[in-house]
């Protein structure tokens, strides 16, 4: 509950931010949003973000409608935005990223390192673990997702030393998706999504990626050289039950979205406004994935007009809201105050 004579925030309704990346994008963000996309659109679209790219001072940040950035703007009150609770157990640290990713061509296979990894060797207390909620899928998307066989160190070294791409895709399980599809992907876990899927990502706030498919002649080891980067690698045979329990529920469900396993890194729910539309009180990035109407509720503005491809900001300090209209909107939120401190989901 917000103490008496707390600062009060409206809803923020954040404009697109397109970081530079070296993979095109298939656009499918901007239509979302309902912009052109242009002839050479960038893949993905940092909500919110307080993090920056890999070994970058600025690229990634979000910024506010008046300019400012927004890890200043919480910087300088973080109670207001992230609320007493969270503060308290972890800082200043919204604990969460969100993006809008859609590419034109299959990614690269290439995995994240755990927390525990990434304290040793990269000075971070946040790996990156990520979930894809797909808006929106082509007929016969599919990711890949986790070895189905075992993996020997050994193997996996000269698959990536000699870019052996072949050998290592035909390693992973191929997952079909469509529109709906939720899944969980733990860090560590080798990975791959194809084109023509637009997923809404949450993960850990960090920009740290092993590549171990390359397409550009260096890099992908995060300066560590790739003996040690390749050790946080999941070398395991993940059966298809094991794959399976990533999933969470059908993105057109109502309520929590996301698997229990990935509650001590993010959250994620379904709210419609016919349904009551309640929004609950605390920290959120919302992305409205259909409709349009009002966000209603307390705060200074009393009600912010939205449609389909806005995305905002939820402060703490703007307390709940409900939407109205025929509004559909997915509530991404960092992990609860009082969650476990894992390194990767436990499966």
């Amino acid at each position: 509950m917000r103490g008496v004579g707390a600062i009060s925030l409206d809803p923020i309704v954040l404009g697109a931010n397109y970081p530079a990346h070296a993979y095109p994008g298939g656009g499918m963000s901007a239509r979302l949003r309902g912009a052109d996309p242009g002839a050479a659109p960038e893949p993905e679209d940092w909500v919110a973000s307080v993090t920056t790219r890999w070994q970058e001072t600025s690229s990634g940040l979000s910024r506010l409608p008046d300019g400012r950035l927004l890890r200043d703007a919480i910087a300088l009150d973080p109670e207001a935005y992230l609320g007493p609770e969270h503060v308290a157990t972890y800082g200043s640290d919204p604990g969460l990223l969100v993006k809008l990713l859609d590419a034109a061509e299959r990614l690269i296979v290439h995995c994240h390192p755990n927390r525990d990894f990434a304290r040793a060797h990269l000075g971070c207390a946040h790996g990156k673990t990520e979930a894809w909620l797909v808006v929106d899928a082509e007929p016969r998307a599919q990711v890949y997702l986790a070895f189905h066989r075992s993996v020997e160190r050994h193997e996996l070294g000269t698959w990536v030393a000699e870019q052996r791409l072949s050998e290592m895709l035909s390693a992973l399980h191929v997952v079909p998706v469509q529109t709906g599809s939720v899944l969980l992907v733990p860090a560590g876990v080798p990975h791959a999504i194809g084109p023509g899927i637009l997923v809404i990502e949450l993960q850990e706030p960090s920009d740290f990626t092993i590549a171990l498919e390359r397409r550009a002649s260096n890099g992908g080891d995060l300066g560590l050289g790739f003996d040690l980067a390749l050790s946080c690698v999941d070398r395991e045979a993940w059966s298809m039950d094991r794959v399976e329990k990533l999933s969470g529920r059908a993105l057109g469900a109502e309520g929590s979205l996301l698997p229990p396993a990935a509650d001590p890194f993010f959250r994620a729910e379904r709210v419609l406004a016919r349904s009551g539309g309640e929004i609950g009180e605390g920290y959120a990035v919302l992305v409205v994935v259909a409709g349009s109407g009002n966000l209603e509720g307390g705060f200074p503005a009393r009600r912010v007009a939205v449609e389909r491809g806005a995305t905002l900001l939820m402060p703490y300090a703007a307390g709940p809201a409900r939407a109205s209209g025929d509004l559909e909107i997915v509530v991404c939120r960092p992990p609860a105050p009082g969650a476990p401190r894992l390194s990767r989901p436990e499966l």
